[in-house]
């Protein structure tokens, strides 16, 4: 019985070989978009003002994610950091405990 899974096993332990390439030019490094920045740009701004984002961040909270929520600063000192990123431990209700629906 060893013998038939040696056997069977036989050509089996070598390494994968690798895909080689099909063209011999060279290949593109990624660094370059096909989208517009200006798109980009808006896209992320509407997503950012939008009520989707919160949802997102809520639902990544409810399932127990570290989420960083941004706020605007309460000292008002700081006059170079007008908002600053906190836990949303900190904001919210920590969804481990009972009772808790958001």
């Amino acid at each position: 019985m060893l013998n038939l899974l040696i056997e069977f096993n036989k050509g089996k332990n070598k390494m994968a070989k690798g895909k080689s390439s099909k063209g011999s030019g060279k290949q593109s490094a990624g660094i370059h978009s096909n989208v517009s920045k200006k798109i980009v740009n808006a896209m992320r701004s509407e997503y950012l003002v939008s009520g989707d984002r919160v949802l997102n961040q809520l639902r990544a909270h409810k399932k127990g994610r570290r989420v960083m929520v941004t706020i605007e600063n309460p000292n008002k000192n700081e006059t170079n950091k007008r908002f600053i990123k906190v836990p949303s431990t900190t904001l919210w209700k920590d969804p481990k405990q009972p009772g808790f629906s958001a």
